[in-house]
């Protein structure tokens, strides 16, 4: 094997160096429109628990000859991702890359790809609900389809919420009005656009605050018996859209919760694949739109390999030995 031929390890700051957001937005819609087509291959996150938690996905996307693997594990001492990569001929491994920003990319670019196919055209004003570690890309993969005005950022952190307007003052152009929100409730009104981005494991608000127009990015759970929004939410929502709908009707409590109460029919929901397609139809303005997100293999996968794409040609990261 030449050293040309041997797979190439990323670390965290090689990705964190490569990836835009444009990038990343641009890599997902491809994917998705191949998967439209019925030309990807996606297989659901599967767990398995010792004392840690060992969470694997895998894709394939063979527009770009690749295939690949996300793995990551879970414990007291933090989460650790890996993306690997393979040729999808010959299966010969082409990248193992650290993925925690990697990650973070893909999640807030879906939620921004939902966004530029749901939301308004004009939409401006965002509210993001947590001020976790997720948080940031999620506004800027919002900012990156829609001219934003203002952005409001809501959590039951003070500190938390503070510093992350901080940071996206200096990361969004001083025309867009980033502020902390005073309440829940004034984060939601007004808002045309909202993503809730936390880890609680029960509604955040109630489904009464909906407002005619507003697009929901819900991203925080894809456990089962965990949502961040009530079945009212759901039911209020003249479109409902997931990731992709086989993999929701295993991990999304949002919905799954929802269907139990009986504020949502399966029939009703659509995979984003679909939506990127253009085969689910027109909209009024004064609908509500729901995205649910729980994070997909062929997500992780495309991103890596338009990290990889780029790698390769700038000459970054270091090859493994034969």
């Amino acid at each position: 094997m030449s050293r040309l031929t041997m797979p190439l390890f990323l670390r965290e700051t090689d990705v964190k160096a490569l990836l835009t957001m444009e990038m990343t937005l641009a890599a997902l819609e491809s994917a998705f429109r191949e998967w439209a087509a019925g030309r990807v291959t996606n297989q659901p996150r599967r767990r398995v628990a010792a004392g840690a938690v060992l969470a694997t996905m895998s894709a394939a996307l063979p527009a770009k000859g690749l295939m690949g693997f996300k793995a990551y594990t879970h414990s007291k001492t933090g989460t650790r991702f890996w993306v690997c990569l393979f040729d999808a001929a010959d299966g010969r491994p082409r990248a193992v890359m650290e993925a925690d920003w990697l990650g973070r990319m893909r999640t807030g670019a879906v939620s921004g790809l939902a966004t530029k196919y749901l939301a308004r055209s004009e939409a401006s004003v965002f509210t993001v609900i947590g001020s976790g570690s997720q948080s940031l890309t999620q506004v800027l993969a919002v900012a990156a389809v829609r001219a934003l005005r203002e952005v409001r950022v809501a959590s039951r952190d003070p500190a938390h919420r503070d510093a992350l307007v901080a940071q996206l003052r200096d990361a969004l152009p001083g025309t867009i009005a980033i502020r902390p929100a005073g309440s829940l409730r004034e984060a939601v009104d007004g808002a045309e656009i909202l993503t809730t981005i936390t880890s609680a494991a029960r509604p955040i608000f109630p489904g009464e605050w909906l407002q005619a127009g507003q697009h929901l990015n819900v991203c925080g759970s894809n456990y089962p018996d965990r949502r961040e929004i009530d079945g009212r939410v759901v039911a209020r929502a003249d479109l409902v859209v997931a990731d992709d709908v086989e993999a929701a009707r295993v991990e999304a409590g949002d919905l799954l919760l929802a269907e139990r109460e009986g504020q949502v029919n399966w029939a009703r929901v659509h995979s984003l694949r679909d939506v990127v397609a253009g085969s689910t139809g027109s909209r009024q303005p004064s609908d509500v739109t729901l995205f649910k997100s729980v994070g997909l293999a062929i997500e992780d996968v495309a991103t890596g390999a338009a990290v990889l794409e780029l790698a390769e040609a700038r000459g970054v990261g270091q090859r493994l030995p034969d």
